[in-house]
């Protein structure tokens, strides 16, 4: 096990080495970013603490996922979530909810990404000031189910929507797909 860092207390020692394992995963390093995770998830456990576990759980399910490992990331994901309504950051909740989506989604769930989806938009939507960049990848996963759905007339609008959002994010990759996408749809 990665031992954590001294810090003010456990829920800092937990966000370091989330932080630690969230760095390993961007430099592609899967091995170091599990055991971190690992780590952060075990302490925040020891501790009691929901907010941290939930923050802990989430860093290791997109870990997992990017292994491949859906079935472990959705058993983490559907942990972190009633986790992240004890807490107090509404962002937090849409952001876990969305992902608990995707897999529910890559899974061939559809039923059941739809509510997570439905939650998330909601939540940033009454947000005062929600991160531009998440508000549109939510919107553009649901622009997605709407069109695997064959829901042409909601998937347009979603995707026009997507579009709008990137372009105001500085996101040219994402205005791009949209408008891929609404080419697409017709």
């Amino acid at each position: 096990m990665i031992a954590a860092e001294a810090g003010d207390g456990p829920r800092e020692a937990v966000e370091s080495l989330f932080q630690r394992g969230m760095a390993a995963r961007r430099e592609r390093r899967p091995g170091e970013a599990i055991r971190h995770m690992e780590a952060a998830v075990a302490l925040a456990r020891r501790h009691d603490d929901p907010v941290a576990l939930a923050r802990a759980l989430h860093g290791r399910a997109n870990v997992e996922r990017d292994r491949g490992r859906r079935e472990v990331a959705l058993r983490l994901y559907r942990e972190a979530v009633p986790l992240c309504r004890r807490g107090d950051d509404p962002l937090v909740l849409a952001h876990t909810v969305r992902h608990l989506g995707d897999v529910l989604r890559e899974m061939g769930d559809l039923e059941g990404a739809e509510p997570c989806y439905t939650e998330a938009l909601a939540l940033y939507r009454v947000h005062s000031s929600p991160p531009l960049l998440d508000v549109a990848n939510a919107v553009r996963r649901m622009a997605i189910l709407r069109e695997t759905r064959d829901e042409r007339e909601e998937a347009r609008a979603l995707w026009r929507e997507a579009r709008d959002l990137y372009r105001e994010a500085g996101i040219e990759a994402g205005v791009s797909e949209s408008s891929a996408h609404l080419e697409h749809l017709g």
